[in-house]
């Protein structure tokens, strides 16, 4: 029987380019005892190849799974926040990925990304790693109500929010002048997109953090603008109206292989600085 150790599911670019350059790893696990999966449903380890779009595909491609690790292999020089490891070193990255016991004399830790959980008008329903956005689609001033827990915060007039994880915070919420997040803290942070602030209509015009234990909803005040274009991560949801929107920081973390030199704020220094 194999052992669940050794099952394996990779994500990657469909491009002929690359299904090259993946052949030489797929036989050198496989020649090693190393099963690759066609599907993700029993693989132990999730394996992204390409950038950090990939990642969050993957992530999500395969429902967000807490019980199991996920690994991002980059493909390409730039650097990224979900990818530690580049596919031209992929055989020190696999020996280590392959390594069931984080001893300290190993170059991995489990690294654990808070996402936050989404409800579209009690029914649909996702998580994002990165971040939950929500717009106009036409050229018209798009009205929200604002409620923090129970409480009438504001009405938002502009062209929408973005809410992100701690990890999302370096992405378009960092765009938005937000607060890069340290990952450990439990909480998610709202950002606007150009709010309208004069004598008669006013928002809070910063961005705010929230703590895990908030409760964030979002009432689409309809005056002919009620169809949002709506974003988890870097993939569209399809729906054509909307009325309410309740997001809150989730329970659901996801595992990741990280190298001990490289943390969140290592990224951050080398991305920004």
């Amino acid at each position: 029987m194999t052992e669940r150790k050794n099952l394996y599911f990779f994500y990657e670019e469909k491009n002929e380019a690359l299904s090259e350059r993946m052949k030489p790893v797929y036989n050198m696990l496989e020649q090693n005892g190393f099963t690759i999966l066609n599907s993700p449903q029993h693989a132990n380890a999730i394996v992204s190849v390409g950038g950090d779009g990939t990642f969050l595909q993957a992530v999500r491609k395969t429902g967000f799974r807490d019980d199991c690790l996920y690994a991002g292999v980059s493909i390409s020089d730039q650097t990224t926040f979900y990818c530690d490891f580049h596919l031209d070193r992929i055989e020190e990255a696999l020996e280590e990925i392959t390594t069931t016991t984080f001893s300290a004399k190993n170059e991995m830790e489990v690294r654990r990304y808070p996402t936050i959980h989404v409800t579209v008008d009690n029914g649909t329903s996702f998580y994002c790693l990165n971040e939950f956005t929500v717009r106009s689609s036409i050229i018209k001033t798009f009205v929200m109500d604002v409620f923090v827990d129970d409480l009438h915060f504001e009405t938002f007039r502009g062209d929408g929010l973005v809410v992100s994880t701690p990890t999302g915070s370096t992405a378009y919420n960092k765009s938005l002048h937000g607060a890069v997040v340290d990952p450990m803290l439990p909480c998610y942070q709202v950002s606007e997109l150009a709010s309208i602030n004069n004598n008669n209509y006013r928002t809070l015009g910063s961005p705010f953090i929230l703590s895990g234990n908030r409760t964030l909803t979002l009432k689409m005040v309809s005056d002919g603008n009620d169809y949002p274009v709506m974003g988890m991560d870097n993939e569209a949801l399809s729906v054509k109206h909307v009325e309410k929107v309740v997001i809150k920081l989730s329970d659901k973390k996801i595992k990741t292989l990280k190298l001990k030199n490289n943390s969140f704020w290592e990224k951050v220094q080398r991305s920004f600085l």
